[in-house]
């Protein structure tokens, strides 16, 4: 009985362990929590990049470390500032610019 109650708290623990591993497609529980950190300290340095602008909508995504911006600027200098911030970020593997700029009235 002592000798079945191991096994099955064996096979719980790696069952358990094995659903928070990733896989080639998704992410485990630590990646994901990883890229939630990127992602908010991306936002935070954007924000307090003079050169970014105010005016600037820029949405900030994370998978696996690499970061996307998208959304709208001003001009290149703003859409090149973000992607700098992005850059200065400790952790970030690489940064997608799928920045546009604001078509002129």
């Amino acid at each position: 009985m002592k000798k079945l109650m191991t096994i099955l708290l064996t096979l719980t623990f790696a069952a358990f362990t094995a659903a928070c591993s990733s896989t080639a497609t998704s992410r485990s529980t630590g990646q994901t929590f990883d890229d939630a950190t990127l992602t908010s300290k991306v936002k935070t340095e954007i924000a307090q990049n003079q050169g970014v602008g105010k005016a600037a909508a820029i949405n900030v995504d994370t998978y696996r470390g690499v970061v996307s911006l998208a959304g709208f600027v001003d001009n290149r200098d703003q859409a090149a500032a973000a992607v700098k911030s992005a850059r200065s970020v400790e952790g970030v593997k690489d940064v997608k610019n799928n920045l546009q700029i604001k078509p002129s009235k």
